[in-house]
């Protein structure tokens, strides 16, 4: 079992001041690049969770999605960053196990790569990742304004990667 970052996606590696439903609207904060590369060589597996309404609401295909993280992936490669898995929640308003606040997809995706979550880190920029983190049994980030679910609060990814390395 080993430790790991859990990342969400919008609002942490990439801006979201507009929907992403392609991959041209995908754009990379300036500091996600660095942050990445930090936990990937401070011996972190990085993977990302992401609730992805959007599909259940019609806004995007599962092909869509596919395509905005293949090409996320693809520039990370480019920089020598790697990204360990992706899970993505595609419901909104169905009952699931799977949309944040729930853990499902951290406990998915832990249970596949054998990750100690109480060792592991939830960096995200809204109360449901945190809630998310907290019920799978990890240490929480939270980027941007305070929250009282958090143990840490961050500026952004690269202070939350900082928090992280220093902490263990």
């Amino acid at each position: 079992m080993q430790k790991a970052v859990f990342l969400d996606r919008d609002g942490v590696i990439n801006d979201n001041k507009m929907p992403v439903n392609k991959p041209e609207d995908f754009i990379f904060f300036p500091w996600t690049f660095e942050a990445i590369k930090m936990l990937n060589n401070a011996g972190y597996p990085v993977f990302v969770v992401t609730n992805q309404g959007g599909i259940e609401m019609g806004h995007l295909t599962h092909e869509d999605l596919k395509n905005i993280h293949d090409q996320m992936l693809a520039d990370f490669h480019r920089q020598n960053i790697f990204i360990c898995d992706i899970a993505y929640c595609p419901h909104f308003q169905s009952k699931c196990e799977c949309r944040k606040p729930a853990p499902g997809m951290l406990f998915k995706l832990a249970k596949k790569h054998h990750i100690d979550l109480k060792a592991s880190y939830m960096v995200g920029d809204r109360e449901v990742d945190m809630d998310a983190g907290r019920r799978a049994g990890c240490k929480t980030i939270k980027i941007g304004k305070p929250c009282k679910n958090a143990d840490y609060t961050a500026k952004n990814l690269l202070d939350a990667a900082k928090i992280i390395i220093s902490a263990s």
